[in-house]
């Protein structure tokens, strides 16, 4: 099949690509395209009219604000993927972009393209939701910004309102010294959408002792979802107060069916790749001194 007929307009700045999409509800956004491209082409998704952000200055790059990295909307996922900032800073981010996509796909697909697009089953909105992210977006009225927890509303469906568009992300720091990641997903290919994933990232002092953690998991309802396991905070991160801590947080998820696999099955799964994702953080964590990811 062919896209439907649309319009195609490139702002010069962003305030006009807001006007833009304030004038016309049926507008859309497009920057990487990689997965807006393809709903064209079997028309599940058909625009008025395409407002192209890719060449805007104002949403591209990686910059480090106090206690967080921002990374602009239009930032290819490949380059994040490669930069040192990230790396040292946001490890979880860097730990979950080579399972986004392919090598190809990460190449035109821009961070805040996946953010936008709000997959259930998505990495990068994932490692948002469970670090507390800030998705920054640009309105006629002015800069704004929403909490990544309540920015995602239902597959595929977000807070953006019309005139809205996502600028940027911004990331919180973690200021320990002692910092491990975990990431795990289950799908049928590397690379495909994920039934089930999970993230995780931990804090230790010197003695080993957990001084943050968190946890989230994707793939399972219609949303990223971020798991209080708060209650680790003080113990040596063991297998016991880790299963615990996951058991209690994921005892209440809404899990969804679908041909790919019952939310039963989705239920279980979370729990134990969450399990898995803390082990994977707090053995990471263990192995070096500085952030980061080796």
């Amino acid at each position: 099949m062919k896209p439907a007929p649309f319009d195609y307009v490139r702002p010069g700045s962003l305030a006009e690509a807001c006007e833009l999409l304030a004038a016309d509800e049926d507008a859309r956004v497009i920057a990487g395209g990689q997965t807006l491209v393809p709903m064209l082409a079997m028309r599940l998704a058909r625009p008025a009219k395409l407002i192209d952000i890719l060449r805007l200055p104002e949403l591209a790059g990686i910059r480090e604000e106090a206690g967080a990295v921002v990374v602009g909307a239009t930032t290819r996922q490949a380059h994040a993927e490669r930069d040192p900032v990230i790396k040292a800073s946001v490890p979880m981010l860097a730990r979950v972009l080579p399972w986004v996509g392919h090598p190809p796909t990460r190449n035109r697909g821009t961070v805040g393209g996946s953010i936008a697009s709000a997959d259930p089953s998505a990495e990068i909105p994932l490692a948002a939701v469970t670090l507390g992210a800030e998705i920054l977006l640009a309105t006629t009225e002015g800069p704004t910004s929403v909490p990544a927890r309540d920015f995602f509303i239902g597959p595929m469906l977000t807070t953006i309102g019309q005139g809205e568009c996502v600028s940027a992300i911004r990331f919180p720091v973690w200021p320990h010294k002692r910092i491990g990641v975990g990431f795990l997903e289950i799908s049928a290919r590397r690379s495909d959408f994920a039934f089930v994933a999970a993230a995780a990232q931990v804090a230790l002092d010197d003695d080993g002792n957990c001084e943050g953690a968190a946890l989230g998991v994707g793939g399972v309802g219609d949303r990223p979802l971020q798991l209080d396991v708060s209650s680790l905070v003080g113990t040596k991160l063991d297998a016991a107060s880790v299963a615990e801590a996951v058991n209690a947080a994921s005892g209440d998820i809404d899990a969804m069916s679908d041909l790919h696999a019952s939310a039963a099955y989705r239920r279980r799964v979370a729990t134990a790749l969450g399990i898995r994702a803390l082990e994977q953080a707090r053995a990471n964590s263990s192995a070096k001194s500085t952030k980061g990811v080796q």
